[in-house]
């Protein structure tokens, strides 16, 4: 899916156009995403011009994927991008709470703290099959972006 995409480019905000470009979608299905999606919320400015961010852009090739390629309804794919934003609300939680690691710790070598604080997902839950290694690897790269997005918030004021 995302193979065939172009890569997204280093900018702050992009542009509706600019984004159905990036995620193969049209600007009118984006816009009707939006009113399905509450995560997905552009900001708007002179016009009712949208913005669009990095994690949201994110976001939007996340919920192309679950309709396109896994052909999931869009109540279905509103279902599982709130057990992906409750699973990465925990693995913070876990990783959190586990940084204070004991003077005695030894990590294993090629494995750092972090990793071996992750939870394993419960069996019989989606993340068992492989492909959900790359969607937990995914919500770590978007928790990390939107750690960063905030840093630079707070930085600008």
């Amino acid at each position: 899916m995302d193979s065939l995409l172009p890569p997204i480019p280093a900018k702050r905000y992009f542009t509706i156009g600019e984004v159905g470009e990036l995620c193969g979608v049209k600007p009118h299905v984006l816009r009707y995403w939006e009113q399905e999606f509450t995560q997905l919320r552009p900001v708007k400015r002179r016009g009712n011009r949208r913005y669009y961010q990095r994690h949201e852009v994110m976001m939007i090739r996340k919920i192309r994927g679950l309709l396109y390629d896994q052909g999931f309804t869009i109540s279905g794919a509103r279902n599982k991008l709130q057990e992906l934003v409750q699973l990465d609300r925990e693995l913070s939680r876990t990783a959190s709470a586990h940084t204070d690691l004991p003077d005695d710790f030894e990590a294993s070598e090629g494995v750092a703290p972090a990793e071996m604080a992750t939870p394993s997902p419960a069996p019989g839950r989606w993340l068992d099959a492989p492909a959900g290694l790359s969607i937990r690897e995914e919500l770590m790269q978007i928790r990390d972006l939107l750690s960063s997005n905030e840093t630079q918030n707070l930085a600008i004021i």
